[in-house]
Formats: structure tokens, sequence, C-alpha cells
């Protein structure tokens, strides 16, 4: 499912466009992507995230 509403990460504001207004900045998809007991790359994201360095 696509989500509609996106966020600029600069100022905050929540819009429906690809680009802020006010900032003219790419806005992102604030939505936490979905989860899935089957993950296979799990461990991969896991191991970058405690990464040092």
């Amino acid at each position: 499912m696509k989500h509609l509403i996106r966020k600029c990460p600069n100022c905050g504001a929540y819009t429906l466009k690809r680009e802020c207004d006010s900032c003219k900045i790419q806005t992102i998809d604030p939505h936490p992507p979905k989860y899935s007991p089957d993950d296979k790359y799990a461990r991969y994201r896991i191991e970058d995230r405690y990464r040092v360095g």
C-alpha cells in the first residue's frame, strides 16, 4: 500500500506533495516499514545498526 501523507525532514510539516512548499526540499515517508517475522535481512540490518565506525 502506498502512503499518501509525507513529512518534511527539515521543518517537520506534513504534506501530500513530494516537495515541501516552504523549504523546497524532498519530503520523506513518515511511516515505518512493515514488520515480518520471516524477514531474511533482519540480521544484516541489526549488524549495520550496531557497527562501530
